[in-house]
């Protein structure tokens, strides 16, 4: 349409110079009467002008049509890769635990330990949920060589980098709702799951489980290298003469302490390993130590790094301390 009215614009643009090139240069007075309407084309005009509003108000769709790829509707599938996050639920099928075995009763008035572990009874299988970070990314460089060798080719006695204290909490953040969530640990709880205690035999005395603890030690070659009376710091320091008798006493094997720290050099802050004898606030005697036992990382073995030899003398070890720890809980002599 537009261009007919173009093209109808310039025939009646032709006709018109076609007729003032025909028409004689005479002055005013010789023109003729009808030539006033010679300005006909000026009746043209609002042709000419109506052209571009109408071209004008033709135009003004074509932008609109333009406009529609703006509406980006693929962006919804950007929401795709979420789906691999669950992929990691595939792990969840290795991951068994085997049923707790029922705790022997050391000493009357506790009942043995239930079928189900009560820790993990609420526990969801393993999953990867989103904690703003890769944590794995903070274990880059923890331990010098990563993945199942790590540090099998380092000299004795090798200390790891540094660990910072925000890399520290990041790994602390990640555990802890675990813990307090659907474990429903609290910090009494966890100590006393990483504890081994066993109550002294009604009628024993203090005195006689801790000489108990000392003949069993020498019995099996575990060196007692140190104590600590807390009870007589409480009442001399604090006069606290109502706190409970506690005493610390530290045992050594050299030839384990110095395995692990040919492995792990960090590992000294742990050493010595220690026994406890305390009374509770019923006046009970308690005999207690650090619950290690080897065979809680069964299967790690080699990705712990740890040799045969080493893991050999760390079940040695924990045999012979906790024998002695039921020696003096037995009271025998």
């Amino acid at each position: 349409m537009r261009n007919n009215l173009i093209a109808l614009i310039a025939i009646l643009t032709a006709a018109v110079q076609a007729n003032a090139q025909q028409l004689p240069v005479a002055r005013p007075a010789d023109l003729p009467a009808a030539s006033a309407t010679v300005a006909a084309p000026a009746a043209v005009a609002p042709v000419t002008v109506a052209v571009p509003t109408a071209a004008a108000n033709i135009a003004v769709p074509a932008p609109v049509s333009v406009a529609a790829p703006v509406v980006v509707a693929p962006a919804t599938s950007v929401a795709a890769p979420a789906a691999p996050v669950t992929a990691p639920a595939v792990l969840a099928a290795p991951v068994t635990y085997p049923a707790v075995p029922a705790v022997p009763a050391y000493y009357p008035g506790y009942p043995a330990a239930p079928a189900v572990n009560p820790w993990m009874q609420y526990a969801p299988p393993p999953t990867f949920p989103s904690f703003g970070f890769n944590p794995m990314n903070m274990m880059g460089g923890m331990g010098g060589n990563m993945g199942p060798n790590q540090g099998a080719d380092l000299p004795p006695y090798t200390m790891r980098r540094p660990v910072t204290q925000e890399e520290k909490k990041q790994l602390m953040q990640m555990a802890l709702p675990m813990m307090t969530g659907f474990m429903g640990m609290r910090m009494p709880d966890s100590m006393n799951y990483f504890a081994m205690k066993v109550k002294a035999k009604p009628g024993l005395s203090f005195d006689e489980v801790r000489d108990s603890l000392f003949l069993r030690a020498n019995q099996l070659n575990v060196k007692k290298v140190g104590e600590n009376l807390m009870w007589k710091d409480f009442q001399a320091v604090l006069e606290d003469k109502s706190a409970p008798r506690i005493e610390v006493y530290s045992f050594c094997d050299i030839n384990v302490g110095r395995e692990i720290l040919k492995i792990s050099p960090e590992f000294v802050v742990f050493l010595p390993c220690r026994v406890t004898i305390m009374e509770d606030a019923d006046k009970q005697i308690w005999v207690m130590m650090l619950d290690w036992n080897p065979d809680w990382v069964t299967g790690f073995k080699e990705r712990l790094g740890l040799t045969d030899k080493l893991w050999n003398g760390a079940r040695d070890l924990y045999t012979r301390m906790a024998d002695m720890v039921h020696a003096a809980a037995n009271g025998d002599l």
